[in-house]
Order: C-alpha cells, then structure tokens, then sequence
C-alpha cells in the first residue's frame, strides 16, 4: 500500500506476518509499534540504524521458543511508531524504553540494543537501572568511550565518516531515499561482511526508510549525538555517563565491524560495576545478530539465563 501524494509506502510496509503479533502501546504520550512472541522474562530489543524491529526476525523466534517473552520494538521515528519532531537525544530514548517496559507490565527487562537501540540500552542503564535487569549492546560502544575514540582515534573518525556527513541540513534525507532508498543498501553492504544482506533483507529495510519522515528522524539522533557535544546538555549527559552502571552488561562485537572498530569498544569495562562479558563474532561486520543470527542468538541465552554471570 503507498501513500496517493507522495508514492511513498505507509507504515503497512513494516507490518510482516509472522510467529508473532502487532501492536500499539503508549508511553509518555508517544505511540510505539512493538512486535511480540512468547511468554515469560520480558526482554526488549533495540533496533539500530538504518533498520527497524524486522532486524531482530530470528531473535524474536528463538528467545520465544528459549521461555522468554520477547518484544522487538520501532523506536522513536522509526517504522510505524510515532515521528514527532523532537526526542532524538539519548536521554529521551532512555526515557522512552524505561516508558514502555512499566507499559508492558513489568518491573524490568533484560534490554538487548544493536547500533543506536545499544546506545540507548547504555544510557538506560546509568539513568533508569532498576527498569533494566540485564544489558547486552551489539556494536554500541559505551557512550563516552565512543566520544573519546572519535577524539583520539583518527581510523574511527574516518570510519564514521558517512554519520558525520548527516550533520547537513536536509541534504542527507533527500538523498536517503533517492532511487528506492539506494543509499540504505549500500550502507547495509558496506557496514557488513561479503554475501550479506540477501535481496528480501535489503528490500524490507529500504522500503522502511521510504516512509514519510522516517529518514529524517533516524537522523535526527545522530544530529544529536554529535552536535551535543558542543553543547550543556551533551556536556551533562557525558558526565552522567561517566557514572559505572551497575547493570550485568554483555557486548557482542563484530570483529570485522568497519564502521564501530573493534578498538573502540575494547576498555568500556571501567565503565561497569557489575559483571561484564566482551564477546566478539569473528568474520561479522556491524549487523553480528543478523550475519551470524545463531551465533548471537547462542551467546544472548546463555547471557540471559546466568544466573551468575562473571566474565
């Protein structure tokens, strides 16, 4: 189904039949579109860029069928959840999943966050860690670890290049959805490793980006993360960050992740004050959970299931 005006699809492109059920919830005032399955332990799962809750497809099913209740969600300006026109700091998406886990009807939740979801997990664990029982971030490094590599780390720098280049107005977007959203396909094969993402993954996630604002609003968080830090407000929340999160915190890496280098992540464990476990999957680039789907998924349920978790 498009949209008459524009020719763009509707928020109905990301509504993909499956082992799980659709719905709608709110959560300060925002409206958020989770994808549901299973029942027991809640754990919620984080998107990244440029994606949308279809990334996790093969968790959903497994963490299901491993007891959990698993609930992968459209973060803010994302598929079909709600695009208002501010929200896009950390702090709010933070705000946001901490909303919607009391929403779900829990206390808690273990949260599982890729790329920017990661970057959220983190935040939420320093600023909401009683909604969080346990964390695992996929190729998110620590907020202020990242912040100092892109300082001192020129190979990182350059390896962001394409989201230091969103900081332009407008141009950006425009050219996210030219040609069928052909710049989200390139990214997806760059950022991966050879042979991914086959033709149904990169036609769900181009078409995803080709809904009305969605390009802008997934910008909008790196306008964010990057602008912030000249900024009060990016000043107070690096320092926030600088408090250990006390939260049992897994990172899942890709060891040919060429756009969050392997480097940057490696040292975030000072950062932590409570047991924490650095894993990295060899050959995958920036999308491990979807490259190397039952690799990850193995090392999420023995994560989620430990009861002691050491390194």
């Amino acid at each position: 189904m498009t949209s008459r005006v524009s020719g763009a699809p509707d928020e109905s492109v990301v509504l993909i039949d499956g082992p799980w059920t659709h719905r709608t919830v709110s959560a300060g005032g925002t409206r958020f579109h989770v994808v549901e399955a299973g029942a027991g332990p809640l754990v919620l799962l984080l998107h990244g860029f440029p994606q949308f809750w279809w990334a996790w497809e093969r968790q959903l099913t497994a963490l299901a069928g491993a007891g959990y209740r698993a609930v992968a969600v459209d973060l803010r300006g994302y598929g079909a959840s709600d695009k208002p026109p501010r929200g896009y700091d950390l702090l709010t998406a933070a705000s946001d999943i901490a909303g919607l886990v009391r929403v779900l009807g829990e206390p808690d939740a273990a949260v599982v966050g890729h790329g920017t979801g990661g970057l959220a997990g983190w935040t939420m664990s320093v600023c909401h860690p009683r909604a969080v029982r346990r964390l695992a971030v996929l190729s998110a490094p620590h907020p202020v670890r990242l912040v100092t590599a892109l300082r001192t780390n020129w190979h990182q720098g350059w390896a962001v290049r394409d989201l230091l280049g969103f900081q332009l107005p407008l141009l950006p977007e425009r050219r996210l959805v030219a040609d069928g959203a052909e710049a989200v396909a390139r990214m997806l094969h760059r950022w991966s490793r050879p042979g991914w993402p086959d033709e149904r993954t990169e036609r769900n996630f181009r078409e995803a980006f080709r809904i009305p604002l969605v390009a802008h609003c997934s910008l909008e968080y790196y306008r964010w993360l990057f602008r912030s830090r000249l900024r009060p407000d990016g000043y107070r929340y690096l320092r926030r960050m600088s408090e250990p999160s006390t939260v049992p915190t897994l990172c899942v890496h890709g060891a040919a992740d060429p756009l969050v280098l392997p480097s940057t992540v490696h040292g975030q464990e000072r950062y932590v004050r409570a047991p924490y476990r650095l894993r990295l999957v060899e050959e995958a680039g920036h999308f491990p959970h979807q490259e190397c789907p039952d690799q990850v998924t193995a090392l999420l349920v023995e994560w989620l299931s430990d009861d002691e978790p050491g390194t």
